[in-house]
């Protein structure tokens, strides 16, 4: 019987190293990295979008700068495209490491989604029932932009309207793209890095000055006037494409840009652990450990368990153990 392919996933909330730690776990077990972040399928997006390629030095990655940010690659395209790397990687005897935030595209591939859906899924219906408000909104605004800009203020309160609307969303997305081939057999691995919320605001803001000195701003422009996208595409990146844009329009000063920016991305991690929270309650574990100690050595570890076929402990920390949900709406 051939044998399970193992997969190691790098995933938590946005400003808390997951690349890097990736690359070093990548460089350690002598891997490959694919990028698990739906901004940074995209050329020219670099600064806004946190590539950091400088952080991946020798370290192959994949799922990085394979569209130009005119296309619009729905989540059927990235599901291929993320089979296709895995089993470029498992073709040299690599480790296969999979990085990034965006927590649809794990959910997916823990669930070994396909998308080919009938006029009627109930299981997709039944899947979409479970998710609170601000769930919906993250993945219909973020993965479906047109069909979030196609609803009014009152139906973007309306989960039912946004169910709806991401019911026939996917179900254009599917007609449209290759269908998901059958995936093949592998067991993952989950591995969580875990900052305390107050770090993690700290960290986004720290970061956006960074970037913004890096001239984000001034690479926004460059899309737009450059590579000739429309401002009206841009805002649909959301976050820093979003607000930028809005700037760079005359519709805001730089100083409401600079604050409803920070704003909304301490929003938008929020969000990420209302996902990731979701993904463990729906029983796939995500074995987070703590930034501040010594993660890489706890990450080795339980990665050379796995890569043996070993038993594995339970999860240090679980999510909702240690995030009040009451906070994070």
């Amino acid at each position: 019987m051939e044998k399970k392919l193992k997969l190691i996933a790098i995933t938590g909330p946005t400003a808390t190293g997951k690349t890097s730690l990736a690359v070093r776990l990548a460089r350690f077990f002598d891997g490959e990295i694919i990028s698990l972040d739906s901004r940074q399928l995209y050329r020219t997006m670099d600064i806004g979008s946190g590539k950091d390629l400088s952080e991946y030095g020798e370290i192959p990655y994949h799922l990085i700068d394979i569209a130009h940010p005119s296309e619009t690659v729905d989540l059927a395209r990235v599901l291929c495209e993320i089979q296709i790397a895995i089993k470029k990687i498992a073709s040299k005897n690599k480790t296969i490491f999979l990085c990034g935030g965006t927590a649809l595209y794990l959910e997916s591939l823990l669930k070994r989604r396909t998308l080919v859906l009938e006029e009627e899924n109930p299981e997709l219906r039944a899947e979409l029932n479970k998710l609170e408000l601000a769930e919906l909104v993250d993945l219909i605004s973020n993965e479906y932009p047109d069909a979030w800009n196609e609803l009014n203020a009152d139906d973007r309160r309306n989960p039912l309207r946004i169910r709806r609307k991401i019911e026939n969303a996917m179900k254009t997305s599917s007609a449209s793209a290759d269908a998901v081939p059958p995936w093949m057999d592998f067991e993952i691995l989950t591995i969580g890095v875990y900052l305390s919320r107050n770090i993690v605001r700290e960290n986004i803001s720290k970061r956006l000055d960074v970037r913004f000195e890096n001239g984000m701003t001034e690479e926004i422009r460059k899309i737009h006037d450059e590579e000739k996208v429309s401002w009206e595409k841009l805002e649909r990146f959301g976050l820093e494409y979003r607000e930028i844009s809005r700037f760079l329009q005359g519709k805001c000063t730089e100083d409401e840009m600079k604050s409803q920016l920070l704003n909304k991305i301490r929003q938008f991690a929020k969000r990420q652990d209302i996902f990731f929270r979701k993904i463990e309650r729906e029983g796939f574990p995500i074995h987070w450990f703590d930034a501040k100690g010594d993660i890489f050595g706890k990450s080795c570890k339980l990665i050379e368990t796995f890569l043996a076929d070993g038993q594995l402990p339970p999860p240090e920390i679980i999510l909702s153990a240690v995030i009040n949900p009451k906070k994070l709406s």
